[in-house]
């Protein structure tokens, strides 16, 4: 297999597998709740971080169990899913015309070969759409940086604790937090310099979330997003980590018990009605973390973030042993996560289940050849 072959072919494999992941998380989601575990957001959003990581060392997963097999630890061990459906089809399974069944399981190589190759108008018009998007994802990216860095520059140093920089701004009217290549930079309006109680909450959030490693997160889903554009399971797994970081980090910085729920609730809505004034460079300037944003947009039915957080935050409920939680689901997701990236791989070589399938085909085809050739004679 060429370099650009397994390239696109990885890409296709984290496509799914994010579709996959998402979905499993989101069922380990709805039976957390039903235990009693509704308000795990910590353990929720471990969980998603978990599952990315998987996704993105899914090569090395199913490089580790080809050398498996190559030492003949899981020699016997085939859960390849096209081979498996192939089994399954010779096996009387289902009906359907093997000719028409082997274009089905061979779709995805013939289209990787013709997106490789740039044969005919849809795979000329895939991957112009691609280049595009990516393009158009990656400008995007790198303006939205460029006003992040504005917005930090116009700012002033007010105090500096080891890697991390408290500053003031007169251009933003939300805190945030932000880090480039070493420094964490914690930036709050400067309006909020005769607020105290306001200050307090708006520090100690932003700190829990440089504490949760919530940056360094938010710097991989962006720099990833003009790669997954098309992807729409992506998008709800980075929205789904931006809530739930909030939520984790509101539930964090109450239990420490050095600011009032009263003070914490009051900040959380005096600064969601100052995001309703927000300027353009704020709202496109990423990859950063906000103390609160109000979706203008969303008309979407429910409770909204900001008044999850609020019911979060009053009902104090706490979630014990976390990290025996967290293990519990983690390791199916885990386990689900690694199969899925061994199952959808493309087959190595011919099993003997192909052969015959490839057999079944050649007799049907000259099985119609002597058809047609005796109907020919017939009419003569």
């Amino acid at each position: 297999m060429m370099v650009g072959e397994a390239l696109l072919d990885a890409y296709i494999n984290a496509n799914i597998l994010f579709c996959v992941a998402f979905a499993l998380w989101f069922l380990i989601r709805g039976a957390m709740s039903r235990i009693g575990l509704k308000h795990a957001y910590t353990t929720q959003l471990w969980l998603l971080n978990a599952g990315f990581l998987a996704i993105i060392s899914a090569p090395l997963l199913v490089a580790g169990f080809g050398f498996l097999q190559g030492n003949g630890v899981a020699k016997g061990v085939n859960v390849n899913l096209s081979d498996m459906v192939v089994s399954y089809y010779l096996n009387g399974g289902f009906e359907m015309k093997a000719s028409d069944f082997e274009g089905l399981i061979l779709m995805r190589d013939k289209f990787i070969i013709s997106v490789m190759s740039a044969e005919g108008a849809f795979a000329k018009a895939v991957i112009a759409m691609f280049v595009v998007g990516v393009g158009l994802g990656v400008l995007r990216l790198g303006y939205s940086i460029y006003c992040l860095w504005r917005l930090v520059a116009d700012s002033y140093d007010v105090r500096r604790i080891g890697r991390i920089r408290i500053r003031m701004s007169d251009r933003t009217l939300v805190p945030f937090s932000t880090r480039g290549f070493r420094n964490y930079y914690v930036v709050i309006p400067s309006h909020m310099l005769g607020r105290h109680d306001e200050l307090k909450v708006s520090i100690a959030h932003e700190f829990q979330h440089i504490r949760q490693c919530d940056l360094e997160w938010e710097v991989m889903l962006e720099a990833l997003k003009p790669l997954f554009f098309l992807n729409p399971a992506y998008h709800a797994w980075k929205r789904q980590v931006e809530h739930l970081r909030e939520l984790s980090c509101d539930s964090q910085v109450i239990s420490y018990g050095r600011i009032d729920v009263r003070d914490y609730c009051g900040t959380l809505l005096a600064v969601c009605q100052q995001t309703l004034r927000r300027d353009r460079a704020f709202y496109i300037a990423v990859p950063k973390v906000t103390l609160v944003t109000a979706d203008r947009t969303s008309m979407k039915p429910g409770k909204s973030l900001l008044e999850r957080r609020i019911m979060s935050v009053l009902s104090g409920r706490r979630i014990r042993h976390k990290r025996l939680v967290f293990m519990t689901a983690a390791v199916p997701l885990m386990a689900a996560l690694v199969i899925t990236s061994v199952a959808i791989q493309r087959p190595g070589d011919w099993s003997h289940d192909r052969l015959m399938l490839s057999t079944v085909v050649n007799l049907d085809r000259l099985d119609e050849i002597n058809r047609l050739s005796a109907f020919g004679r017939i009419r003569n």
